[in-house]
């Protein structure tokens, strides 16, 4: 059976290659009871989620980086044994938290409503197109998210959860599962790289050829604040994970490249590292690409009166099989104006 293609914007997709709230306390009151160890169970609002950002959320006035200094020194317990702060919590997961004195905190507003554009619905999934600048999720300094401001949105929903993540400046599609039964089942495809990963990149510099595919392993480490940062280590590295990263198509625009890549693994900031350490870093990414070339197109001086402030990168398409039925679901997002105005400009 052929795949069904869903929310495709034929003419865009050619052009471009191809939880119950916490009241909070009034801002001039503190608590003057001492600070007890606490025993959280994690509720269906919070399934999916890590665990630093679940405890940044809980924690409200404590620290960003005291919240991962009790994470590294064993004392925050997951169902009574020690966790990371990248492991994901389950509904009913029991979250031992140590001491900890909380500031007084003022009183944080709730995630407005916001629906986004839906590429497809049924009654177990939806596909949304995330815009650039959008969180998926609240936490790391983030009040709030893409899944916050959809269950503001649609209070009549008794269940809807995140099943894969975007990075916040990364445009396209993002699945969400309307059914515990679906998230499981979708969830397990990406595990097990059943699904089709398409993502559309411009990089600085002429992309050379032959070089197709980047498997090079990753390493993922969290500074005192909290901050990712992932780079290249070598294959023998205690801590290295595969990643391989694949270029299917690589078209010229005047001095960048444009890519369109495959996904065979899933790690954090894969395709933004992969890039960058074979020397051709992401237009526009702040972290690990070039600073003096972001701001040149920031300033519109890379490309003549065209401004380009934020990273080009576009979850172009996603493959997966649906949870009820089996049937292929191919979901497309169109390349986003200011990306495909600045490739017209190219």
């Amino acid at each position: 059976m052929s795949p069904r293609i869903i929310g495709a914007n034929t003419r865009a997709l050619a052009a471009a290659a191809m939880a119950p709230a916490v009241a909070a306390m009034p801002p001039a009151v503190a608590s003057v009871t001492p600070p007890a160890v606490r025993h959280l169970q994690v509720d269906e609002g919070s399934a999916g989620q890590r665990l630093d950002n679940y405890l940044l959320r809980e924690l409200k006035g404590v620290p960003k980086s005291h919240v991962y200094r009790v994470i590294r020194s064993g004392e925050v317990r997951v169902n009574r044994g020690r966790a990371g702060a990248d492991t994901r919590l389950n509904p009913g997961d029991e979250v031992r938290v140590p001491p900890v004195r909380t500031a007084p905190r003022s009183i944080v507003p709730a995630a407005p409503a916001r629906e986004f554009t839906v590429l497809h619905e049924d009654d177990a999934l939806l596909a949304i197109d995330k815009p650039a600048g959008v969180a998926v999720h609240g936490g790391s300094g983030v009040a709030f998210g893409v899944i916050e401001q959809l269950r503001r949105a649609r209070p009549q929903a008794r269940f809807l959860e995140l099943v894969h993540r975007l990075d916040k400046e990364t445009s396209g599609v993002l699945l969400l599962a309307k059914k515990r039964s679906a998230l499981t089942a979708l969830q397990q495809q990406f595990r097990a790289r059943d699904t089709e990963k398409i993502y559309l990149a411009l990089v600085a510099g002429a992309w050379p050829q032959r070089l197709k595919v980047l498997d090079e392993p990753l390493h993922k480490t969290l500074d005192a604040a909290g901050e990712r940062h992932v780079r290249v280590v070598a294959p023998a590295h205690a801590d290295a994970r595969r990643a391989v990263t694949v270029v299917r198509r690589a078209e010229p625009h005047g001095p960048c490249t444009l890519l369109e890549i495959g996904l065979k693994t899933g790690r954090t900031h894969q395709i933004r590292v992969h890039l960058a350490h074979a020397g051709h870093a992401i237009v526009g990414d702040p972290k690990y690409g070039d600073f003096e070339l972001n701001r040149r197109f920031a300033r519109g001086e890379a490309v003549p009166a065209q401004r380009f402030g934020r990273m080009f990168l576009h979850a172009l398409r996603l493959g997966f099989d649906h949870p009820a039925g089996g049937a292929r679901i191919v979901v497309q997002a169109p390349l986003p104006a200011d990306c495909a105005a600045l490739l017209e400009a190219l």
